[in-house]
């Protein structure tokens, strides 16, 4: 398959930042990827299994969902095109704690973990440049899942919406921003119910905090998020 049309969107991945086209050219020659398509509800990683390879999603859009003791489903992460998954797990022993699903038809890339960590003979100076790239990704994970765990311990609804709002806001340098969750999935990953949410996000927008329609926000009194969250 022809990737050529994905290079700008690869040179935008963590795993392949800044990444030039020839260089692209070498390290996928070198790595000789598979590319898989998926429809829709079909699982791309199981939980229980392992996996040797790291994903990159070029189409459509993934969601990581963890299973709990009582058999429901709890949304961890949503992916569009250019995340990563697999990078963490396919340098464990470990199985997967989760399941990857797609939410909609999408097409994945696949990098074999063991020849990004053991460059061949050559030595590129793009394959270097991707292994620090692959270190840099999973620190940035490890931030990641510091900042769910700090949301699911705050004790009250409000200010896990606002701080999590206002990480978001963050990320997109602009009080009105886009959120990559319906509001099942905010619930899920808030770990609360969604008529609970629905019921925080309407009083917040009675209060002038916020305005918001379906997954867009506007953040009117950021301040006020901020003193919430405290």
């Amino acid at each position: 398959m022809d990737l050529h049309p994905y290079y700008p969107l690869l040179a935008r991945t963590p795993l392949l930042r800044g990444m030039r086209p020839d260089e692209l050219d070498t390290l996928l020659d070198c790595f000789a990827p598979r590319v898989r398509r998926y429809a829709r509800d079909e699982i791309l990683l199981l939980t229980g299994y392992e996996t040797r390879e790291v994903g990159i999603l070029l189409e459509g859009s993934i969601t990581a969902v963890k299973n709990t003791p009582d058999g429901a489903s709890v949304a961890i992460t949503h992916m569009s095109p250019g995340g990563l998954f697999g990078d963490v797990l396919s340098g464990s022993s470990q199985k997967s704690p989760v399941t990857v699903m797609a939410t909609t038809s999408c097409l994945a890339l696949y990098l074999p973990y063991q020849k990004i960590i053991r460059p061949c003979a050559k030595l590129h100076s793009a394959h270097l440049q991707l292994m620090q790239n692959l270190v840099l990704t999973i620190s940035d994970k490890y931030f990641s899942l510091s900042h769910r765990i700090d949301l699911l311990v705050m004790k009250s609804l409000r200010a896990k919406v606002c701080a999590y709002l206002l990480n978001e806001s963050e990320r997109a340098g602009s009080l009105t921003f886009s959120i990559p969750f319906s509001r099942v999935q905010l619930a899920d990953y808030l770990n609360c119910d969604r008529s609970a949410l629905s019921r925080e996000l309407s009083l917040m927008q009675k209060d002038g905090l916020l305005d918001t329609f379906k997954s867009s926000f506007k953040l009117l009194d950021p301040d006020a998020l901020k003193q919430m969250v405290q």
